[in-house]
């Protein structure tokens, strides 16, 4: 088994050659055949935040080493003795969000929010391999003939934001919303609020490259995110203020943009991990009678639902860049540098 793992923050990863594992009790191994690079696996290389003013949280529970990769697609090989609903063959998305299973939280079906995580590329290994173990079928699901590389994104990407659209429902069937932020996961929220039923999307981007491909990508209009009257324009694009803005981005220019730009009984929901520090107008939350609420990943029960719309041939695929699982390490500096349009995805 081959693996690349992240021995010490900032450094490279490293190539690793071992035993491939034997799955025991309800375990199952899968032999990787899509991995997603997701901006998230960025800040565990790093090991922080930045919280703006020069302040960083450092990530907590990470042990090194570790074998990033919480986007995975693979096919069975070997089951443990006690793991049921799965056959050698199988080819499977892998949910990694996976917590204690204990705790109130999870058993309310919220594990992805669990105190004592367990999830896989963050805590445990995932799948910048190619074998990856996972410990129970509950976190393997279906995807029917779907590309292994079209489905691993959805394991975080797709998830991340499908939930954070589900907590704008009450708005998106009846009116727009604004997206900020159309790099991989901009490009995935256009094609998931099309699936839901959504009256469609003022897309935000300070990339030229990526405003066209939100327009491809079906976005009502491209704003300029650096432009000085950027409210103006997305609120007139949306025909009036927004009660409903998804922040893929999350830092300082972006939160405080999207605030700017909602109206009257408006919801801003976070879910970038860019960094920085938020100066929100106090008066304006209850003026403007404004949520604001943030969004980390989704649930097991979220997940079978996005996978239910995928399977069905309602979730349009995003931009792909196929690359092998060798150059891993060269696709985390293209994310980091922001050179990558869609969604990057390794092959072993």
């Amino acid at each position: 088994m081959r693996s690349y793992r992240l021995k010490d923050f900032e450094q490279p990863l490293e190539t690793v050659d071992e035993d491939t594992p034997t799955p025991e009790g309800t375990q199952v191994l899968l032999r990787v055949k899509a991995a997603g690079v997701c901006h998230s696996d960025i800040h565990i290389w790093e090991g922080s935040y930045d919280l703006g003013g020069g302040r960083k949280m450092a990530m907590r529970g990470i042990p090194l080493p570790l074998t990033m990769g919480h986007e995975t697609v693979g096919e069975v090989i070997a089951a443990g003795p006690e793991a049921e609903g799965v056959k050698a063959g199988d080819v499977r998305v892998v949910f990694p969000w996976i917590g204690c299973g204990k705790c109130a939280l999870c058993q309310a079906g919220d594990e992805h929010l669990c105190n004592r995580p367990r999830a896989l590329g963050v805590v445990c290994d995932g799948g910048y391999a190619d074998h990856i173990v996972v410990p129970h079928p509950r976190y393997l699901l279906a995807i029917d003939g779907v590309d292994p590389a079209v489905a691993a994104p959805y394991a975080c990407s797709g998830l991340t934001t499908f939930s954070a659209l589900k907590k704008l429902e009450h708005v998106f069937k009846d009116e727009p919303i604004m997206i900020i932020g159309a790099g991989g996961l901009g490009l995935m929220a256009l094609t998931l609020l099309k699936a839901l039923g959504g009256k469609g999307a003022v897309v935000v981007d300070i990339d030229a490259k990526k405003r066209e491909a939100a327009l491809a990508a079906g976005a009502l209009a491209a704003v300029d995110g650096a432009a000085p009257d950027a409210v103006k324009q997305a609120t007139a694009a949306a025909g009036g203020g927004l009660r409903g803005v998804v922040d893929l981005v999350g830092n300082t220019q972006s939160t405080s943009l999207g605030f700017d730009a909602l109206g009257k009984g408006g919801k801003l929901v976070i879910v970038g991990l860019f960094g920085g520090a938020a100066a929100f107008a106090l008066p304006m939350f209850p003026i403007k009678a404004a949520t604001v609420q943030g969004s980390f990943v989704g649930s097991l029960s979220e997940f079978h639902q996005l996978m239910e719309l995928v399977r069905a041939g309602a979730v349009p695929a995003v931009p792909l860049i196929r690359r092998p699982l060798a150059e891993v390490g060269q696709t985390l500096e293209d994310l980091r540098g922001g050179r990558i349009v869609g969604r990057a995805v390794l092959t072993p």
